[in-house]
C-alpha cells in the first residue's frame, strides 16, 4: 500500500542547557520518492540517546551536528516499502541512521538488513544495537574484567549499563550498579542479581555509600555518567584498575563543565582510563550481534525497553533522558507491525 502521509521532527533552535519542547518542531512533510538505486523506508522504531545532545550544539563533536530547521537524525529500524535497490526488497527490515520522520529514502550504502528471527526488531536499537555494542566492546577491550574482581557501572539502569552489568556477572565478577530511584535499584538487585546497588537519590554521601558497596575497592569502573559519581568511583579504584569512559550524561547539558578529575589517582594506582566511541569497533558489529543474540536466546541476558508511542512524542522521550526517567532502552514506536 502506498503511504499518503509523512511527518518529521526538526530542530527548531539550539538548546540552552537542558532541552525543552520548544527546541523541536513537528511538521508535515512530503513523502519522498525513491529513484533508481534507492528505497523508501517506513520507520518503525526510533532510538533516543543522550549522545544526541552534543549534536545539537554547533558542530564540534565526533558526529556531524544537527542543523536548525532540518530534521534530527537517529538510529532507526524500519521496513522497506518500495525498493529500486538491487540488494533490498520490499518487506525487508533494515537498520540505518535516518531522519526523524515517518518515511525516508535511502541509497542503501549505510543500511543493514536485520533479522527478527535472531532478535526482536526493537533490540537492534538496544541490547543488540549500539548500546549493547558499547557494553560489549567497552568491557571486552578496555575493562577486561576477571573472575572475582569488583566491577562498578554507573547509569546501570540505562540501556548500556543494564547490558554491562549482566556481561560482568557472566564473568563471575562482583558487580555493583549505580542508579537513581527505588524501582531501578530493586530491578537491578532482584531481577538482574547485582551484588549491590547504590541509589544516588537516597544518599548525601555517595563516596561512603559506594565504599560500603565495594569493600575490596574497584577493579573496573564502567562510566556512563561522569561528574560527582565518577569522582566518588575514582577515589576507590584499586591498583591496575581499568576505567572505561563510555558516556558523560551528567555533563551533556553543560558542555563547559567537565567535572573534576585528579590524574594523580591514575599514577598512584597504575590505572588505565580510556574513552571510546562505538564506531571504533564498527567492523566487529557482527561479532557482538552473534554473541549478544545468543545470550538472549539462552535466557542469560535480559533487556528492558521503555517504548513511547508516536513521532510527536519523540522530543519528550529525548528530554526525559535528562530528567532521570529513562529505565532501560528509550525507544519511540512509529508503527505497529507483526514481526
Amino acid at each position: 500500500m502506498t503511504p499518503n502521509r509523512n511527518q518529521m521532527v526538526t530542530l527548531a533552535r539550539r538548546p540552552q542547557g537542558k532541552p525543552q519542547r520548544e527546541d523541536f518542531l513537528l511538521v508535515e512533510a512530503v513523502i519522498p520518492k525513491p529513484a533508481d538505486g534507492e528505497m523508501l523506508i517506513q520507520t518503525l522504531y526510533l532510538s533516543v540517546d543522550p549522545g544526541m545532545r552534543g549534536m545539537m550544539e554547533e558542530p564540534k563533536s565526533y558526529s556531524a551536528g544537527f542543523k536548525v530547521g532540518q530534521p534530527l537524525t537517529g538510529r532507526s529500524v524500519g521496513r522497506v516499502v518500495v525498493s529500486h535497490h538491487a540488494d533490498f526488497a520490499a518487506g525487508d527490515f533494515v537498520y540505518e541512521r535516518l531522519p526523524w520522520q515517518l518515511y525516508s529514502v535511502s541509497d542503501g550504502r549505510k543500511a543493514k538488513r536485520v533479522d527478527p528471527n535472531v532478535a526482536p526488531l526493537s533490540t537492534y536499537l538496544g541490547v543488540v544495537g549500539v548500546p549493547g555494542f558499547c557494553a560489549y566492546f567497552g568491557l571486552k577491550e578496555i575493562g577486561k574484567p576477571r573472575a572475582g574482581e569488583t566491577v562498578v557501572v554507573s547509569g546501570a539502569s540505562g540501556a548500556v549499563g543494564m547490558t554491562a552489568v549482566q556481561l560482568a556477572k557472566l564473568e563471575s565478577c562482583r558487580v555493583v550498579g549505580i542508579a537513581g530511584g527505588a524501582e531501578k535499584v530493586a530491578y537491578l538487585r532482584d531481577e538482574l542479581g547485582l551484588d549491590a546497588v547504590v541509589n544516588y537519590h537516597a544518599t548525601d554521601d555517595l563516596r561512603t555509600a559506594l565504599d560500603q558497596a565495594c569493600p575490596d575497592g574497584i577493579d573496573v569502573y564502567f562510566d556512563n555518567v561522569g561528574g560527582d559519581i565518577t569522582q566518588a568511583a575514582l577515589s576507590l579504584i584499586n591498583h591496575h584498575a581499568r576505567i572505561v569512559i563510555c558516556g558523560q550524561t551528567s555533563q551533556y547539558n553543560h558542555p563547559s563543565e567537565s567535572g573534576k578529575f585528579a590524574p594523580e589517582r591514575l599514577i598512584q594506582k597504575s590505572a588505565l582510563m580510556q574513552g571510546f566511541v562505538v564506531y571504533d569497533y564498527e567492523d566487529r558489529n557482527d561479532e557482538a550481534v552473534a554473541r549478544l543474540g545468543q545470550l538472549i536466546r539462552d535466557g542469560r541476558l535480559q533487556h528492558r525497553e521503555n517504548i513511547i508511542e508516536g513521532l510527536e512524542n519523540a522530543p519528550q522521550a529525548f528530554i526525559d533522558l535528562f530528567e532521570g526517567k529513562g529505565f532501560g532502552k528509550q525507544l519511540v514506536r512509529l508503527a505497529h507491525i507483526t514481526e
